[in-house]
């Protein structure tokens, strides 16, 4: 597994890896309706504060992005 700085990537492909990530199923954000741009400006914070990694698995060829 290796870890990927959002700084690493373009504009667009930061994301892409974000729309991967807060579209995938499962990953709901409670009773209330939240717009993809508010999905996608909460999982930017996580990462600029450091409390989220963008992750690349080589073997599979899967990103994704954890918690810390």
């Amino acid at each position: 597994m290796l870890v990927i700085a959002a700084t690493d990537l373009s504009e667009q492909a930061l994301l892409g890896v974000i729309d991967a990530f807060v579209l995938r199923e499962g990953t709901d954000y409670g009773h209330r309706d939240i717009s993809l741009d508010e999905k996608r400006d909460r999982v930017m914070q996580l990462l600029q504060a450091g409390k989220a990694e963008i992750q690349f698995h080589p073997e599979t060829d899967f990103i994704t992005i954890e918690m810390r």
